[in-house]
């Protein structure tokens, strides 16, 4: 099956439309770059260029796509042209350059991998592939395609880092054009993939330039009203505040210069969507952000850095907390910078960024920065990347694309903690991660065979939250094992996925040792002989590989054992008759699933009866504990609610539970927020028109204090989960007229 076509995708001419299409032809909207042009832009940086491979990569690749066209009226031809042209950008080679070039005619043209071989070698053939997308196969869901071209894409950049370069930079080109995208749908469905899985690649690669670039497209697509509101408020800022930075520039500059040190100040403003970030991180108003504008000293060596940070600190007062060293620990991908946010000239909160001039390089191009492929082949391959080899292990651990992609997108967008092994290893995992964390990130058997763990000396509970700068100790035994409770406190994707399969596992070998005697006990009461043998000849029509898959299905109830002894022997009259199925109203059954489905929780006995206490609004995402009432069953509390005070000194009321998968997709539940907002006309419009965009729905809304400036408003709000009711309040702060909001709490 050969999936519909994207809007961006290549689009064949039809006979009728041959003449305006050639017209179009004739006058692109852009100028292509010639093949001369391109050569000349890679030898720019790189005397060695493979001249003969681009010009005939140019040239195939152009007769390749022939006629097809992009919805934005350009030949398809000008989009692996633009590609090619954003990797010279980042001084590519040219066997990458080639790639660009070619890295859509195995999909939309007929070219084969061995075509490509043969006139380009196995090299760039091998790249392309690995670009390539999935698209002719078929899958059972958008998700799973999705998830089965990033698996293969992460696979292929194990091998060669440089086809995520590509990827990147395909992707990229696609976000400047969305706009042609038709279907607003799809447009949201690729800004979302953007924004969850391509930026943070970028962002793991150091690659700050195109990383911050597809965020703003992206958020441009998802929520353009708040990006709106957040560039408004900047155009402010600059016309009202330019003097202020230009102060803050000269004196930094000033002081540099007074104390002898030979530095650049340059000050550079954060991004929409870093400020939008900000925002719904730290819970405020865009107001009450004090780092809008970065200042950045450029120094030339690493000893530079820290006499001028030096220099700083004895000039201006610190700002406690706000230091981090960057050059001694460097970030996974490369970064190295020395923070600190100090109280500056005018009196002002200012944040400093102190680097050298290769480190900025590095800064805003990443990997690209110090580009050698040519004399290090070993540098092309992706597990040297210590996230990347996460990511492979992670593709072997997940049993389904879906579960890849979820376990990815968790990887991907954790903020990061730095931890030491007792050797002196650096360890980077999710921020709130635990010393289980830990101990997957270091070996999967590790965490597998973990048993206690020690930070800085002393023994710690496994779930205690590792700090920066955190000495770990894993505590092994050959006879420890995963528990499934650890799922409930772990925060790295790893973690997650290989404790998930072990669980899995041992699900399995329970419901075979379940299924079998079932199976038995079924064939004795009907006067039949058990045997193995015989039942291998039904294995396949239950959708099993063998006897034990088969037994584990009965034990899980996805068959009966009866169905198993009816495809055996079809003839068979069964001694004691079957129960009749009670028929079904099709109409009862309609409304039932228009009903709310109800959530589901892990850590309860089945018939339990569940609260949810209403003075925290618990929703699935929040971190829950249980508290037995008499009488009543189970109230489910968010950890950090007020009112678990009250059972400090009862433990034995308290069940640690936690929300099952489904209870994500269950439907519509409350949450409520406390807004603060201004007493003036359209506030309270904007605030409810700020609800619906988010797809929220208003429930109950309630003014509980008016004052001449303020209104405080309770809002009842219908989400699925907690990230839905987190982006409906990141929607809010972005609003005019928004003071503040928080969920209520107690109430």
């Amino acid at each position: 099956m050969h999936m519909t076509p994207d809007d961006t995708k290549p689009q064949q001419e039809t006979a009728g439309a041959e003449p305006a299409a050639a017209a179009v032809m004739a006058r692109p909207k852009k100028p292509l770059i010639r093949q001369y042009e391109l050569v000349d832009r890679v030898r720019a940086y790189d005397s060695k260029v493979d001249e003969e491979l681009l010009n005939k990569a140019y040239v195939f690749s152009m007769k390749a796509h022939g006629t097809q066209m992009r919805h934005s009226g350009d030949p398809y031809f000008s989009h692996p042209l633009e590609v090619a042209s954003i990797l010279t950008e980042m001084k590519l080679d040219s066997a990458s350059i080639a790639t660009a070039l070619l890295h859509d005619t195995i999909e939309d043209t007929g070219a084969t991998k061995e075509q490509l071989t043969d006139m380009f070698g196995s090299e760039v053939a091998h790249m392309v592939e690995g670009v390539t997308k999935l698209s002719r196969l078929e899958f059972q869901s958008e998700k799973a395609q999705q998830a089965e071209n990033f698996r293969k894409l992460v696979v292929a950049m194990a091998e060669d880092i440089r086809v995520l370069l590509v990827k990147l930079a395909d992707r990229l080109h696609n976000m400047r054009t969305i706009h042609h995208v038709k279907k607003p749908e799809k447009r949201r469905m690729k800004a979302m993939e953007t924004l969850e899985i391509y930026a943070p690649l970028a962002q793991r690669m150091g690659i700050k330039q195109m990383q911050e670039e597809l965020e703003d497209l992206a958020f441009s697509v998802l929520h353009a009203e708040a990006r709106d509101s957040i560039l408004a408020r900047l155009n402010f800022l600059r016309s009202e505040g330019s003097d202020v930075v230009n102060t803050i520039i000269t004196d930094l500059q000033g002081v540099m210069d007074k104390a002898g040190l030979k530095a650049k100040v340059i000050g550079r403003e954060k991004t929409p969507y870093s400020i939008w970030k900000k925002m719904q991180r730290k819970n405020i108003v865009f107001e009450q952000l004090s780092d809008i504008i970065a200042f950045r000293i450029i120094v030339d060596s690493n000893a530079d850095c820290y006499h001028a940070l030096g220099i700083i600190h004895s000039q201006y007062s610190v700002v406690p907390g706000r230091f981090k060293d960057f050059i001694s620990t460097p970030k996974p991908n490369g970064y190295q910078s020395l923070h600190t946010g100090v109280i500056g000239p005018l009196k002002q909160r200012v944040e400093i960024q102190i680097r050298t001039k290769h480190m900025d390089e590095v800064a805003e191009l990443g990997v690209a920065a110090h580009w050698a492929y040519k004399q290090d082949d070993e540098k092309t391959d992706g597990r040297q990347y210590r996230w990347l080899r996460e990511l492979l292990d992670i593709v072997e651990s997940a049993q389904r694309p879906e579960e890849f992609l979820d376990y990815t997108r968790l990887e991907l967008f954790q903020d990061q903690v730095f931890c030491f092994s007792p050797k002196g290893d650096l360890i980077a995992l999710p921020r709130g991660s635990t010393p289980v964390d830990f101990a997957y990130a270091v070996h999967s058997k590790v965490g597998d065979k973990c048993v206690g763990a020690k930070v800085n000396g002393r023994m710690v509970p496994l779930r205690t939250s590792l700090r920066n700068g955190d000495q770990v100790e894993i505590i092994t035994s050959k006879t420890g094992a995963p528990s499934p409770a650890w799922e409930r406190f772990v925060v790295s994707a790893k973690a997650r996925s290989h404790i998930r399969r072990f669980v899995r596992q041992q699900q399995r070998g329970e419901y075979v040792a379940l299924g079998k005697p079932m199976l038995q006990k079924l064939f004795a009461e009907e006067g039949l002989t058990f045997h193995e043998k015989e039942l291998e000849a039904v294995v396949g029509k239950f959708q099993a590989e063998d006897l034990d898959d088969l037994y584990a299905n009965i034990g899980a109830s996805l068959h009966s054992a009866r169905d198993v002894l009816r495809a055996l022997y079809p003839q068979h009259q069964p001694k004691q008759p079957e129960k009749p199925a009670k028929k079904s109203d099709p109409k009862a059954e309609k409304e039932k699933d228009k009903k709310t489905k109800p959530l589901t929780l892990r850590g309860l006995i089945p018939g339990m009866a569940v609260h949810y206490a209403r003075c925290c609004h618990p929703l699935p995402g929040d971190r829950i504990v249980g508290i037995v009432v008499t009488g009543k069953g189970v109230t489910i509390h968010t950890t950090d609610c007020d009112t678990l005070e009250s059972f400090a000194s009862q433990p034995e009321r308290w069940i640690d539970v936690a929300w099952d998968d489904s209870a994500f997709h269950a439907g519509s539940v409350i949450g409520r927020l406390n807004v603060v907002i201004a007493n003036l006309p359209s506030a309270l419009a904007n605030l409810t028109g700020a609800i619906s965009k988010a797809n929220g729905n208003i429930t109950n809304l309630k003014i509980t204090n008016r004052s001449v400036d303020f209104f405080d408003v309770f809002v009842d709000v219908e989400v699925s989960n907690v990230q839905h009711l987190t982006t409906i309040m990141a929607g809010i702060r972005s609003t005019p007229l928004m003071i503040s909001v928080e969920r209520a709490k107690n109430r």
